[in-house]
């Protein structure tokens, strides 16, 4: 779902990938609405830049969406008594096809010769502008400019009851896409056939659950059943759950092992896998790797934290925060001034002097996109007193963009386009720089080393080799919105 504008939920956090976005859903609950939203805070991480609710009590269907956090639109007892119902699925943006404006805030609702439905979508379509035009051509009007649209208005044009629609209609795109989705008397669940982005299915007493991650189930007591399988549709009504495998099978899946690099909190599990004891593996094999004479690891909060621990572990170095991280930047500088841009990471880390002076440093981040914080970062470092500073990514490098999900930059700005490692060491001022090879993240991750010929996991945006096909890419077709919605002053 790519936003082009500047505008960013912390100004200062721009050299990172973007996460995606995070989906929710209950069946069977009297407070489903209020489990949404404690289940939305804890998938907050995958998306900050608007959230939204709906809920259905059998006969009328009720929606909340907002712009900002969960917190900011779903604290008050009011809204959450406005959505009524045992049912009920949210979502939390962060967008990577649409502007932030409201219009394009999910779950998207749509009324249907069958009823109501709401769509929440986690991922990319890679075929949405070319079906978009196509749509458009042939009558269609859409209200949003959001690559997820395009689902409901090929539900319209096909025939038959609402799992049969939702169907014909993904059968239709391309790309990456975790699902939830509300009808009048059923929640529905699905993952794309490659399994790109993560589900998983829990419950609460008689209650079912579907997530993107297993840290949402956590926040509300639920149980976790199992993840939701590539491929699968799982419908949960009254009668209770049933699965289906509408797509046929992939070869093999191929899920995006960027969320055990960096987007899925350290405390879900996905796929069976502690992404935290996965990131911990992951820095032990870096050090493995990549080892320097130094006195301490460090990490680059937060992200860096498990890496990190891994490598001091691997390395028999000492652990050391030598860097802070101030929690309570948020929007404070949402339009900030030339002099308090040049400030930039001082405003959400600080050196911790006492730890660094005089130190041979190696610091531990989990990936390095434009480079730009990276190199503040090493400044800092080296101004606290550090006599040589190491970098160490736990990842390879992120020479190519994603397109299922996951919002980065041109491809001519990623600086490992731009720079092999040595000159990407200049360039952020490192005494040296090494990144987790491509075989060693596989071999962290439980596999022998990449298979070349049939990768488990989608890692496009380290090798360029994409799972599914780029249609809009190849064809060059894009969409503007030709409406622009007026913000509001400050």
């Amino acid at each position: 779902m790519s936003d082009q504008s500047s505008l960013t939920t912390n100004p200062f956090d721009d050299d990172k990938l973007r996460e995606e976005c995070g989906i929710f859903a209950v069946h069977g609950h009297k407070d489903a609405a209020a489990l949404t939203a404690l289940g939305l805070h804890a998938l907050q991480h995958r998306g900050q830049e608007a959230c939204g609710i709906v809920a259905t009590d059998g006969r009328q269907f009720h929606s909340h969406r907002a712009l900002g956090q969960v917190g900011d639109n779903f604290s008050s007892q009011r809204v959450i008594e406005a959505l009524p119902g045992r049912l009920a699925i949210g979502h939390n943006r962060y967008a990577t096809t649409g502007e932030t404006i409201l219009r394009n805030v999910q779950p998207l609702f749509a009324e249907f010769d069958f009823g109501g439905f709401a769509l929440g979508h986690n991922g990319n379509l890679t075929n949405a502008a070319f079906l978009r035009r196509v749509l458009v051509r042939q009558g269609c009007l859409f209200q949003s400019t959001t690559d997820t649209e395009v689902i409901h208005h090929l539900m319209a044009r096909a025939h038959g009851d609402v799992e049969t629609r939702l169907i014909s209609a993904l059968n239709q795109v391309e790309g990456a896409f975790s699902l939830v989705a509300i009808s009048q008397n059923k929640i529905i669940g699905v993952r794309d056939p490659l399994g790109v982005r993560p589900l998983v299915l829990g419950r609460l007493d008689d209650a079912w659950i579907l997530a993107s991650e297993s840290c949402a189930l956590d926040i509300i007591g639920a149980n976790y059943e199992r993840e939701v399988e590539p491929g699968e549709l799982v419908v949960i009504d009254e009668a209770g759950v049933r699965s289906t495998k509408p797509f046929g099978r992939a070869a093999r899946q191929r899920f995006c092992v960027f969320e055990y690099i960096y987007f899925g909190r350290p405390d879900s599990v996905v796929e069976g896998i502690s992404i935290y004891d996965a990131r911990k593996r992951i820095g032990a094999e870096l050090a493995r790797e990549s080892g320097v004479a130094a006195d301490i690891v460090v990490p680059v909060p937060d992200s860096g934290v498990p890496a990190a621990l891994g490598y001091a572990e691997g390395a028999g170095l000492p652990f050391e925060l030598g860097i802070i991280r101030n929690h309570y930047v948020g929007r404070t500088f949402i339009e900030p001034t030339d002099q308090i841009r040049h400030l930039g990471v001082k405003l959400k880390h600080n050196a911790n002097r006492a730890k660094l002076r005089g130190k041979r440093v190696i610091l531990v981040d989990d990936s390095i996109v434009r480079g730009t914080t990276s190199k503040k970062i090493v400044e800092m470092v080296r101004q606290a007193g550090a006599t040589e500073v190491h970098m160490r990514i736990s990842s390879p490098p992120t020479a190519h963009p994603c397109f299922y999900g996951i919002d980065t930059p041109q491809r001519e700005k990623l600086l490992a386009f731009q720079y092999d490692v040595a000159g990407m060491a200049r360039f952020i001022g490192v005494d040296s720089l090494a990144f987790i090879s491509i075989d060693g993240l596989y071999r962290a991750m439980g596999q022998p080393g990449r298979d070349k010929d049939q990768p488990h996991y989608c890692d496009a945006c380290f090798t360029g080799e994409y799972p599914t096909r780029l249609t809009d890419r190849e064809s060059a077709v894009t969409e503007l919105p030709l409406l622009r919605t007026a913000s509001p002053a400050a």
